[in-house]
């Protein structure tokens, strides 16, 4: 369940509470006997502790101590994980209630706090028969502080309900999530925040001869979707459209280059850059920023079923490209090929596509961030990967030079589908390139996507990485305008 935040600027109470101090000055004598404060005195004696846990017969009080320096990203992301580790003891004592006082000092960490205990509160219980025994009791989250605004409170909700959101998708087996169940979820998104929603069939999809997207889904049974999301506010501060572009393979099998039975068992998550992209678009919209927004979602799963496209195919892009297929494990790049072909419609500003796309990726550099490239958007990702840190959702950025672009060369296509065994994650890059002639960044989030077992407040199996740095993205967009 998503708990509840709520603002208050007054103490209602000292029962299951966090109190956020710089020193135990800070703790009023009418609240703590002589005894707990000689205790607490004693705990803080070591300078590595800063959490100390009272329970007063059922009633508790975690108390924070935290140093008055300007709190840096790295310090925002350890108090994240500070009140995720409060869930343990939540659960434990039923707690449905928790309030968190802050000093006056402290506004941002108090954020901070609160959104990882928010965010490690997710759980995909759908398909328990325990569900409720293993529910958590945290419903609300109560801020005391006279420094926190209403909006920044708002705007935790709405990344709250987008992230829980995210997560429930890319946790949805196919049984229960094809592609065309998948575009349904993105319409009732829409519906929810007053996005316009258009979703193309197979024949639509045919007319525009999205030979990638096709391709892919020649071996399944179930027919492909395109999704367009376009949130177009009152007045936007951009003249030119943001796009953002989101990998919707609801199941990868590798298609006649079949995965492995151990990479496959996962392989429900490759969809997890399409639901990234629309909860982001969702967050923008329930926020109300002031910016013309549009999504693009092209969905299929990936099938060896006996019409299938195979290696030594050569394939027919929207855009006229050919391309020699030579492994249908690669497929990823062929649906996002075509979205970032149908985007020049929008003569964008700036395109920027997310999709759990290499496993190059992956191994590059593990479940710590996630792989970045660009082209012609130097200031942008810039921008983005400062965003990235402050919201503890890094970027690498890799060396993109003109070279790698002779890895992915065909003697007898336009292009090929995969580059050789070396510098995987930056030839698939190369390849979507090839479909852009505007501003455009690709963020490879393969290795972050989804996870084996929690990592904090990332909880096991989809972590929605990618809807809190596109948000913090677009504020700072928004802010640079005005």
């Amino acid at each position: 369940m998503l708990p509840k935040i709520v603002l208050s600027k007054k103490a209602t109470a000292l029962s299951n509470t966090v109190l956020m101090i710089s020193s135990i000055k800070d703790l009023s004598p009418k609240l703590f006997t002589e005894k707990e404060l000689s205790y607490l005195r004693k705990r803080f004696a070591d300078k590595a502790k800063d959490m100390v846990l009272m329970d007063r017969l059922g009633s508790f009080i975690f108390i924070c101590r935290i140093e008055k320096q300007k709190p840096t990203p790295a310090k925002l992301e350890k108090w994240r994980r500070k009140g995720e580790s409060l869930l343990p003891a939540i659960h434990e004592h039923k707690i449905e209630k928790l309030i968190i006082y802050d000093s006056g000092i402290f506004p941002k960490i108090v954020l901070a706090f609160a959104e990882g205990l928010m965010l490690g509160n997710y759980q995909f219980l759908k398909y328990r028969k325990d569900a409720s025994d293993k529910e958590s009791p945290l419903k609300t989250i109560e801020l005391v502080s006279k420094e926190i605004s209403k909006a920044e409170v708002e705007q935790l909700s709405v990344l709250g309900a987008a992230v829980y959101r995210c997560r429930s998708l890319v946790n949805e087996p196919l049984s229960s999530l094809n592609a065309e169940a998948l575009a349904f979820e993105f319409e009732k998104m829409g519906l929810e925040a007053g996005i316009k929603v258009e979703i193309l069939n197979k024949q639509k999809i045919e007319a525009l001869r999205m030979g990638g997207l096709l391709a892919v889904n020649r071996g399944s049974i179930d027919p492909p979707t395109f999704t367009i999301m376009e949130y177009n506010p009152l007045n936007p501060v951009n003249d030119k459209t943001i796009v953002l572009v989101g990998k919707g393979v609801v199941y990868d099998t590798g298609g006649l280059s079949l995965k492995p039975n151990s990479s496959m068992d996962t392989m429900k998550c490759d969809m997890a850059g399409a639901a990234t992209v629309a909860a982001a678009i969702y967050a923008i919209a329930k926020l109300q920023l002031p910016l013309h927004v549009v999504a693009l979602l092209p969905a299929t799963d990936n099938r060896p079923d006996g019409n299938a496209y195979v290696p030594g195919d050569i394939i027919t892009m929207m855009d006229g490209t050919t391309v020699e297929v030579l492994n249908t494990d690669a497929e990823g790049r062929l649906l996002l090929a075509d979205a970032l072909s149908y985007a020049k419609n929008y003569n964008p500003k700036l395109v920027i596509d997310l999709a759990t796309l290499t496993g190059a990726a992956q191994v590059a550099i593990g479940k710590f961030g996630m792989v970045g490239m660009h082209s012609g958007a130097s200031k942008y990702m810039n921008e983005l990967k400062d965003a990235g840190l402050k919201v503890h959702e890094r970027i690498a950025e890799f060396p993109f030079w003109d070279e790698y672009s002779e890895l992915i060369k065909s003697e007898i296509a336009d292009l090929k589908n995969i580059g050789g065994p070396h510098a995987g994650a930056i030839t698939a890059g190369k390849f979507l390139e090839h479909f852009t002639d505007y501003p455009w960044i690709h963020l490879d989030i393969a290795g972050i996507a989804f996870l084996d077992k929690k990592d904090g407040y990332r909880t096991a199996g989809g972590t929605a990485v990618g809807i809190r740095l596109l948000v913090e993205f677009v504020n700072r967009i928004v802010k640079s305008t005005r």
